[in-house]
């Protein structure tokens, strides 16, 4: 092997295509040999030749190297997919907007990684606005040469600022993608402390006010998301998310496809809804998505908060009611019915019966023993 020439495997997504990058110095042998690949393009955005991403050509770089270059891989098969089964994020909105003079966008390769990694669109949105904050914060200093004094500092000024924990636990995390994901420096941030996370306790509906709201809607549509928001204890993105197919009505259970972590879990079908979606299905005949809007295609976020908002103040609600609302009522009531929480976390897709445990807190059945002190 020549001395000194190597060949770096880069993650590239090219037209919405995955693509193998190859990046190298300029040597004569290296360049007759690339040409040689199949399907080779050139990325002007990245600087680098490129092939299709696959697993034939990923053995011919090998073979076709071997004696000539070392292929640097460590970048590209530590880079694994998050979740391939993703809906397609949106970062082009992200690229082509409007910005005012002086302001940092995001770098592009921090854009490209959150596009390798398949984050969901909630995810991306949060970790580019939240590292754009940072590094307009510091816009005399390139990223790169940030030290963890200055990230300190920073942090320390979105508490005197009175940014909740959350925002503050987003903003390290989209600060430590940079350095470690995008850069690959593993761990080199970790000694930064998190705050302290708010104990909120979640807000819930009577079973009384569900069933209202479930009765006020306009019509067997928006009944059937209301009614499965509820008694499956459905994220709004997860109800969305839903195809045709992951209703089993022979075993009466909802498939969950690749929810939040990447999860796929089972939650339960309600009988008396189920007739209901039988009536809808048959009226409306969705081709893909269990829901879709009127031309087609995945039912928007915005119409499901508004259908819930509008079906709660006719009923006379005066607080906001949210999709999470009924998920949160949906636990509560299991747990105040006697349903072991262990079974509550695997309906919700916790992770550990901890997150599930807040709905203690709130479930009437943990004051009923409680002697009144006024009788």
């Amino acid at each position: 092997m020549h001395k000194g020439k190597s060949i770096t495997m880069k993650h590239l997504l090219i037209d919405g295509n995955k693509c193998i990058g190859l990046q190298f110095s300029t040597d004569r042998v290296i360049q007759a040999l690339v040409e040689k690949l199949p399907n080779l393009g050139w990325s002007e955005t990245f600087g680098m030749h490129h092939i299709p991403n696959n697993k034939n050509n990923i053995s011919l770089i090998f073979k076709m190297f071997r004696g000539e270059a070392w292929i640097n891989g460590n970048f590209f098969f530590a880079e694994r997919v998050l979740n391939n089964d993703n809906a397609d994020i949106d970062v082009e909105w992200f690229r082509k907007r409007k910005l005012e003079d002086g302001f940092r966008p995001c770098p592009e390769e921090y854009l490209l990684k959150l596009e390798l990694k398949r984050y969901s669109n909630n995810t991306v949105k949060a970790y580019v606005n939240c590292f754009e904050a940072f590094i307009n914060y510091y816009g005399h200093l390139n990223p790169i040469d940030i030290n963890e004094n200055e990230i300190r500092s920073y942090l320390q000024k979105l508490v005197q600022e009175g940014k909740s924990s959350s925002y503050i636990n987003q903003a390290i995390n989209s600060i430590k993608f940079f350095y470690e994901m995008v850069h690959g420096m593993p761990n080199r941030f970790y000694t930064i402390e998190r705050p302290r996370k708010e104990t909120r306790l979640p807000k819930v509906l009577s079973k009384q006010e569900v069933m209202a709201v479930i009765e006020n809607t306009n019509n067997i549509k928006h009944k059937c998301i209301v009614a499965l928001l509820y008694s499956s204890g459905l994220r709004r993105n997860e109800l969305l998310n839903l195809k045709v197919t992951d209703i089993d009505s022979k075993r009466m259970m909802v498939g969950i496809r690749q929810a939040k972590g990447n999860k796929d879990r089972y939650t339960v079908l309600s009988n008396g809804l189920l007739e209901d979606l039988k009536t809808y299905y048959r009226e409306y005949r969705p081709k893909e998505f269990l829901f879709e809007g009127a031309n087609g295609g995945k039912y928007s976020s915005t119409s499901v908060l508004n259908i819930i908002g509008s079906a709660a103040k006719r009923y006379g609600i005066k607080r906001k009611v949210s999709p999470h609302m009924l998920r949160h009522s949906f636990a509560t009531h299991l747990l105040e019915n006697g349903t072991d929480i262990r079974h509550i976390q695997l309906l919700l897709g916790h992770n550990s019966t901890k997150t599930t445990e807040i709905y203690t807190h709130v479930a009437n059945r943990s004051f009923m023993n409680i002697k009144d002190l006024l009788t």
